[in-house]
This record gives C-alpha cells, sequence and structure tokens, in this order.
C-alpha cells in the first residue's frame, strides 16, 4: 500500500515549494527595490557637487541703484527637474562695480522673499520678515540678513557661483 507521506513529492508538496521560493524572491525583490533610494540617501552625502560659476547677464542690464529679479538655471540640474531646477536670484547694483547677489530664500523659513522697490525693503510674505535693501534684517522673526552668492565681473558679464542654496551653516 502505498502512502502519500512516501519519498516521492506529491504536487501539493511541488506546489508548496515552489510558491515558498516565490514569496522569499518576491520578498527579496520588494526589499532592494525599498532599499535603492534609501541607500542613494544615505550616500549622497558622499557625492560633492561644486557650485559653477553661472552668467547672470550683461553688467549694463542692471542699472545702478536697482534691485532686479533673475531667473537661472541651476548648473546642478537633472534632466527632469523642470521648472525646480531654476534657481531666483536678486540681483542689486549699488554703483558702478558694487553688486550684491541674494537668495530669494527668507532666512527665517526659507519662504520667498519679494522686492518692494517703493519702500526699498524686501518682505517675506510668510511670517513678516522685513529686509534692507542691502540684505540686512530690518525687522520680524529671520534670525540674520539675507543670504548672498558670491559673484565676480569678467568682460561685461555678472558671474554668479551657484548649485547649492546657501543656509546658516553653509552661508553663501
Amino acid at each position: 500500500m502505498n502512502h502519500p507521506s512516501s519519498n516521492s513529492n506529491s504536487p501539493d508538496q511541488e506546489r508548496r515549494g515552489l510558491l515558498q521560493w516565490s514569496a522569499i524572491i518576491l520578498g527579496a525583490l520588494a526589499t532592494a527595490a525599498a532599499g535603492v533610494p534609501i541607500i542613494g540617501f544615505l550616500l549622497g552625502p558622499l557625492k560633492k557637487r561644486d557650485d559653477q560659476w553661472t552668467t547672470a547677464g550683461k553688467v549694463d542690464e542692471f542699472p545702478i541703484g536697482q534691485t532686479r529679479l533673475v531667473d537661472l538655471q541651476n548648473p546642478l540640474h537633472s534632466l527632469g527637474d523642470g521648472d525646480a531646477g531654476k534657481i531666483a536670484i536678486y540681483v542689486r547694483r549699488a554703483d558702478e562695480a558694487t553688486f550684491q547677489i541674494f537668495a530669494v530664500n527668507c532666512t527665517h523659513l526659507g519662504c520667498p522673499v519679494n522686492w518692494l522697490a517703493d519702500a526699498g525693503l524686501f518682505m517675506c510674505p510668510c511670517h513678516g520678515g522685513v529686509f534692507y535693501e542691502d540684505g540686512a534684517h530690518a525687522s520680524g522673526p529671520p534670525p540674520r540678513g539675507l543670504y548672498q552668492y558670491e559673484h565676480r565681473l569678467e568682460k561685461g558679464d555678472l558671474l554668479v557661483k551657484l548649485g547649492h542654496l546657501p543656509t546658516l551653516q553653509q552661508p553663501g
């Protein structure tokens, strides 16, 4: 008399084994897929991407005594970034050779500030932060003045060093 628990594998045992291995393989694939972004996040800071000099425009395009909003392409953008790959800056020309390049982000919580030319002030609409035309803190909760980008003049062009956004830890 043949008993089903003999040495030969029954179809049910083969099916169970196949299902177990399928579950193990699918679980390993799901774990690997979930782990890729985590590993990228952990290893991302090791990949240093240096800031790059970007042309903000011709020096003559910026009248003395005025502040202008300029949109530039982030030199460290990726193909799929779209509008997120742009950086807005305020360019202030104080005199013939003196420029100040401000990040548009308030130093309180990073909201974009607005330039009010008639008042000569930058104002943050989120929490009422106010900055003078030279970027110095005037009032409100921000802990300091506006962040400034490094810049230089070269062959009639205004170049700005862009890539990372300035922060309290890396102000510019």
